[in-house]
């Protein structure tokens, strides 16, 4: 949720926010939030003010209002024609309407501005319903928030209410410190949990006495449930009942996949570079029991082999091999490209080549628009694979023909999922990979009594992946539950799944006796919602009367139960004002198909392996099993090594080398943890690197996705997965593919900067980067910095070698600097001489460094990647 308070002028102290509080309950996955913000209009004279809220693309807003003056303007949900004369009427009169066109990609964005009398407040309070989707084992709840200044009262509070037991629950964001961290309240039990998030105003602040404000970003809340039962969970209450299924210890189903890549001119450049890399790391990912088959296109089609082949460490290294020749030519023919890939199983499949208890699925990705026919192609698709397989589409980009690709995808048992066009994009496709690379279950059915339910959500499902769950709801046509019997059956790997049980019907009033709930009727809710969204697919595919009937069933229960769907649009009319008369604003539901606005990206860490060798005098690295970043001051004179840590919040940006003399500025900024580990401490890594040789102009921005290089008003941009090599003037760089970037500067010295890969499912640890210096006596004696000051030697003394809290870590004294300090005996980790590391001995400095380095760590924080200090 992102919250946008402000007035369109230069003076922002004429409007204060006084409050922003989002409220989520969440019952049985289904979610209820509600954002309520007040502001007041300080000022002697009428202020406009605006209003944004980003919510999830999977919610339907139910409410909106505005309280201004002591009177509620209330949002009436009307059918989206109607609502679109009524604000095509407003705009002809002269009036301002406002139409909400913005989308992210998961967020999509609600906006409305309003007049303000002087000294007056206005409340704006959004409400919006949505059933979590489990995804790679677990639930999300994703707040955004971005309020742009200090809130007097600020707080995100969630409730979460499981009767099925909670596995476990976890909270984070992406802009909390060590200090904000402690204000994150979490108090879990068996069956419910109560999360906070409260700062106060100076809690808030980035500095004593400012407005600007420290809370800006996702606050997410990840949780699963227990998983016991075989037959899943049912909850029944008010009339109706859903059913969640996720049964534990499923053996995955071996699965026959058919890549078909889009490698048309379109797919120049970033687009092309991303798809190898994903899918590199999708071809390490199979398993040994899987078959493949990779096809290309443009305007003609080639195939890596002719017949799928068993995904051996053989066969996967060698059609990597080929991936990483593939390249962007031609125009677009998918039509070829679907069918070959199509007929390469069904061949397979009749001459017995694939095991008999496989699920076979295609994986398109395509960045453009079919030069055939697409409903030719549609139709050509859907016959040639009988309904036998399943089809996902990945659209890469903003234009890519996504409704025709989700209509076909959905036509053969799979679904569509935008790319978005971002450094992340790699990502992205990989990420869509896990959640549809391990099938447990296909042809899913789940059977109610048929005399005691009616109007059932969707109970046969194509498959069950693994870290998902299938919901079913529907209403009960009685209360009579002594023989409410459930079976559910399904295709397994080794044996068919078969189970059945009678559901039993929990007593809310036990579980949760002292809750008041905030809607009693969330089943109902729930079951509404699930059918509108399986009415909403409907009305895409499938025959005219079909698609008819659903879109006008999807509307009436949109009306009925007051959704924003794509078909039903919020109408607020606004107050009249001196200069205005009442105007409305219209608030739309976006489909994925529409053309993107505004379009989020996150910058998320790619990588390969690393190694290096060189000799440096100095060197900083991090190392993700102990956290935060290590700096290492290598001795040779004296065979020996300094070293010490730094330990700061997330985000910090330390000055490493500064020579003014020569012009040579290097800064590193830290980055924390994924999320919190379970010790609570959270290790930080350098992640980005700024290296500037001001008398050439050079400027160079390292990170763990790639390198940028800056001169003479050109950029230029490389990836750590591709072998590379730039020589200039006066600076020549060159990337290895073991991980490696030697930037080597005229007649200066030589960094060598090393990407450090971390598993890229590991739970908290994340990429990191590791710097070395090379030829440092070609460096001015003025040099500094973190590293720098150490460039030219330093002088110390260690006696006094004594037993230490760990037996094999001796302590001693230190006389360094007219200084006495305790140091231990230890070891660091050195990548320099091969990439698996090495253990070095090293004498430790313990505090950040404190009596070895001038000054202490904070004198060395900076602005900007590209600021001295």
């Amino acid at each position: 949720l992102n919250v946008l308070l402000q007035k369109r002028s230069t003076s922002e102290s004429t409007v204060e926010v006084h409050s922003v509080m989002v409220e989520c309950t969440v019952t049985s996955r289904f979610a209820h939030t509600v954002m309520t913000s007040t502001a007041l209009n300080k000022a002697n004279s009428s202020q406009e003010i605006f209003f944004e809220v980003e919510l999830p693309k999977t919610a339907f807003i139910t409410n909106f209002s505005m309280e201004i003056e002591g009177k509620v303007y209330v949002g009436e949900v009307k059918e989206k024609e109607k609502a679109k004369k009524q604000y095509e009427k407003a705009v002809s009169t002269g009036q301002t309407a406002g139409l909400v066109k913005a989308s992210g990609r998961k967020m999509e964005k609600f906006s409305v501005h309003v007049n303000i009398a002087a000294e007056s407040n206005v409340t704006f309070i959004l409400t919006y319903e949505e059933l979590l989707q489990r995804k790679l084992g677990h639930y999300e709840i994703l707040t955004r928030v971005k309020p742009n200044t200090v809130i007097q009262q600020f707080q995100i509070l969630t409730n979460i209410y499981e009767p099925q037991g909670l596995s476990y629950v976890d909270a984070k964001a992406t802009f909390l410190s060590n200090e904000l961290l402690p204000l994150v309240e979490k108090t879990v039990t068996d069956k419910k949990a109560h999360i906070s998030f409260s700062p106060t105003p100076e809690q808030q602040r980035k500095c004593p006495g400012c407005d600007g404000t420290l809370i800006e970003g996702d606050f997410i809340i990840e949780y699963d449930v227990k998983r016991d039962k075989r037959l899943g969970e049912i909850q029944i209450v008010n009339g109706y009942f859903v059913h969640f299924f996720a049964p534990p210890d499923l053996h995955r189903v071996p699965k026959n996949v058919v890549f078909i890549i889009d490698r048309s001119g379109s797919m120049y450049g970033n687009k092309i570079k991303q798809t190898r890399e994903a899918m590199l790391a999708i071809l390490q990912d199979l398993h040994q029991e899987d078959y493949f088959a990779v096809i290309l296109f443009d305007n003609v089609v080639n195939c890596w082999k002719e017949s799928l082949t068993k995904a051996t460490k053989e066969n996967v290294a060698e059609a990597m091999e080929y991936v990483k020749g593939i390249r962007d030519e031609g125009t677009t023919n998918i039509n070829s490209a679907m069918l070959r890939g199509i007929n390469m199983l069904v061949q397979d499949r009749q001459d017995n080549h694939l095991p008999e208890k496989s699920m076979d699925m295609i994986i398109l990705l395509t960045d453009g628009m079919p030069n055939d026919g697409k409903l030719k192609i549609q139709q050509n698709v859907r016959e040639a694979m009988g309904g036998n397989m399943t089809l996902f589409c990945l659209g890469f980009g903003n234009d890519v023909d996504y409704n025709f690709l989700d209509v076909m995808s959905k036509e053969n048992k799979g679904l569509a999922r935008r790319i978005f066009e971002a450094s992340d994009a790699a990502l992205q496709l990989q990420g869509f990979y896990d959640e549809v690379s391990s099938p447990l279950l296909l042809e899913v059915d789940l059977k109610y009594p048929d005399n005691q339910v009616d109007s059932l959500t969707t109970r046969h499902f194509n498959q069950l992946f693994n870290g998902s769950e299938i919901v079913v709801a529907g209403r009960l046509m009685d209360n009579d539950l002594d023989n409410f019997l459930v079976e559910v059956f399904g295709q397994g790997f080794e044996e068919d799944f078969s189970v059945e049980g009678q559901a039993t019907v929990s007593d809310w009033d036990v579980l949760y006796p002292d809750e008041e709930y905030i809607f009693g009727d969330f089943t109902e809710r729930l079951w509404a919602y699930l059918t509108i969204q399986q009415l909403l697919e409907k009305s895409k595919s499938g025959e005219p009367d079909e698609k008819a009937n659903a879109t006008a069933k999807a509307l009436d229960m949109s009306l009925q139960y007051n959704f924003v769907t794509p078909l039903t649009s919020m109408v607020v009319t606004k107050p009249e004002t001196e200069d205005a008369t009442a105007s409305p604003l219209i608030a739309d539901k976006l489909t994925e198909g529409k053309t993107q606005q505004n379009s989020l990206s996150f910058s998320m860490a790619s990588p390969n392996s690393s190694h290096a060798r060189d000799f440096a005098s100095a060197t900083a690295t991090a190392a993700p099993l102990d956290g935060d970043p290590h700096f290492m001051i290598e001795l040779p004179n004296r065979n020996d090594a300094l070293c010490f840590n730094i330990n700061d919040t997330p985000g910090t940006i330390f000055n490493l080398v500064r020579d003014s003399i020569s012009g040579i500025l290097v800064n590193g900024q830290i980055i924390g943890d994924k999320k919190i580990p379970p010790d609570g401490k959270i290790n930080t890594y350098f992640w980005k690197f700024g290296i500037i040789h001001q008398i050439f102009g050079v400027k160079l921005e390292i990170t763990t996705q790639e390198i940028l290089v800056l001169q003479d008003g050109k950029q230029v941009k490389l990836l750590w997965t591709d072998m590379a090599s730039l020589k200039g003037d006066n600076v020549d760089l060159l990337v290895t593919k073991d991980g490696k970037l030697t930037v080597t500067l005229k007649d200066s010295v030589k960094f060598i900067i090393l990407l450090h890969k971390v598993w890229k499912k590991h739970p908290y640890h994340r990429d990191y980067l590791g710097i070395y210096t090379v030829d440092t006596h070609l460096l001015s004696p003025s040099v500094h910095g973190l590293l720098g000051q150490f460039y030219h030697g330093i002088d110390f003394e260690v006696t006094n070698l004594h037993p230490g809290e760990d037996p094999e870590k001796p302590d001693a004294t230190m006389f360094v600097k007219g200084q006495e300090i305790n140091v231990t005996r230890g070891w660091q980790r050195d990548f320099r001489r091969n990439w698996k590391g090495e253990n070095v001995p090293c004498w430790f400095v313990h505090n950040n460094g404190l009596g070895l380095i001038d000054g202490v760590e904070a004198d060395y924080i900076v602005s900007d990647l590209f600021t001295a200090v």
